[in-house]
């Protein structure tokens, strides 16, 4: 399954595999944001991680569980790499993803789920003290 976009996220290319296991048409995801199909039980660090890597021109692998158009999900293993052009400028980037292996895709799920706690809790945490602040001004 693969995947291209511009330098802001934005799909410029799918190929039909992407398109049979995401459920959209072609004409539903092109020049949209790839994070259409982000699934929301993503930890947002995978994300931030992927960005620093790629804009550096260095590839990312991961496991990224996705939605589907229908609300289901799937889970892949991608690796996301920069694009350039022939003058040798960054111009997006490609992503190729592949089913995950069974046992790997378990410990994924349970490392991702105490990754997405952790946000949750130093988000709270951090409204907790920001209430704080505004309560002592």
């Amino acid at each position: 399954m693969i995947t291209e976009t511009d330098l802001h996220g934005k799909i410029t290319y799918v190929n039909r595999l992407f398109i049979q296991m995401s459920g959209y048409e072609k004409e539903e995801l092109i020049g949209k944001p790839h994070s259409l199909i982000r699934h929301p039980d993503m930890p947002q660090c995978c994300f931030k991680s992927m960005w620093e890597s790629v804009e550096r021109g260095y590839p990312w692998e991961g496991y990224v569980k996705n939605l589907r158009k229908d609300g289901a999900f799937y889970w892949v293993v991608v690796t996301v790499t920069p694009k350039y052009d022939e003058k040798g400028t960054l111009c997006g980037y490609i992503a190729v993803r592949k089913p995950p292996g069974e046992l790997t895709l378990q410990e994924i799920k349970r490392k991702y789920t105490e990754m997405m706690k952790e946000e949750v809790c130093r988000k709270e945490g951090s409204e907790y003290f920001s209430e704080a602040l505004e309560r002592m001004h």
